[in-house]
């Protein structure tokens, strides 16, 4: 049995594990199901990767795909691990999932788990200065919006967003991204069970849920990773949206993985490792 399906067993228990495991950047422990987030439905959880040593360390929200609903945050387990290998204290995140949940929940969830993460910098070791995402798919969605949104565009959920820690983050990875949703034909209602209805139905849904809408001069760098035979999202996609932060002064990257489609290009070697490396320039990790 290998570790990650290991792993991914000791997730589904429900309970909270600690371990310590020999890497081939560095140890570190990993504890599984914080609790960072309560809602009316139970708790949210977090699964929590800390390099060992002294820190400070720069943190990094993982966020998983599941086309926003289904999926868990276990999906990533393998990115968190590499990521605290490089000297990051990774976040692996449970958020609420459609058709139950409709959006905005769904980002509602990842501004708090960057809260929570600054609430608990000293105790998880993070610079609160020095925070990221990465995420795949639906997952890359979410952190690209975390990463062009900010405390003017509605979308933080609380009353007095300058009462709480900024949800602000300083640097974005991620991989086939959705990054905007305006152009979709106005009678299409493919994401309803995601956004309630159609563009034609709820416009405004489909203006907040795209990354794209939001971007500005004060955007952290973002790399975006995205399967040349992509048949789900299309590589124009990061690619509309990399030529939009560029033309606002942003740095921006994109690399295509050659031959593979969606599914694949999650776990390609060649594209995480890229991220990795960005996310440790920007974020300015040691040991990189």
């Amino acid at each position: 049995m290998t570790r990650r399906r290991i792993l991914s067993l000791a997730i589904l228990s429900g309970s909270v594990l600690v371990g310590g495991f020999k890497a081939r950047g560095g140890e570190f422990k990993a504890t599984y199901g914080e609790i960072y987030a309560q809602r009316d439905d139970g708790p949210l959880k977090a699964d929590v990767y800390i390099p060992d040593g002294d820190g400070p360390f720069p943190g990094v929200l993982v966020v998983h795909g599941g086309a926003w609903r289904m999926g868990s945050r276990g999906q990533l387990s393998g990115v968190a691990q590499m990521l605290a290998q490089h000297g990051f204290t990774a976040i692996a995140i449970s958020y609420r999932l459609a058709p139950a949940h409709k959006f905005p929940a769904q980002i509602l969830d990842c501004k708090d788990a960057i809260r929570w993460m600054r609430t608990n910098a000293a105790r998880l070791k993070i610079d609160p200065e020095r925070i990221g995402g990465f995420g795949y798919s639906a997952g890359a969605h979410l952190v690209s919006l975390l990463g062009t949104t900010d405390e003017k565009d509605g979308l933080e959920g609380v009353a007095d967003p300058k009462s709480v820690p900024s949800t602000r983050i300083q640097c974005v990875a991620c991989g086939g991204a959705p990054c905007d949703l305006r152009p979709i034909p106005r009678n299409v209602d493919g994401l309803s069970f995601f956004l309630g209805g159609s563009p034609a139905q709820c416009p405004e849904q489909y203006r907040l849920a795209s990354p794209a809408a939001f971007v500005t001069p004060d955007d952290p760098p973002m790399f975006f990773f995205h399967a040349e035979d992509d048949q789900l999202v299309p590589l124009a996609s990061p690619t509309q949206m990399r030529a939009a932060l560029v033309a606002a002064g942003i740095v921006s990257d994109l690399y295509v993985v050659p031959h593979l489609g969606h599914t694949a290009a999650a776990m390609d070697r060649d594209a995480i490792n890229r991220s990795i490396a960005f996310l440790a320039k920007h974020l300015q990790a040691e040991g990189n």
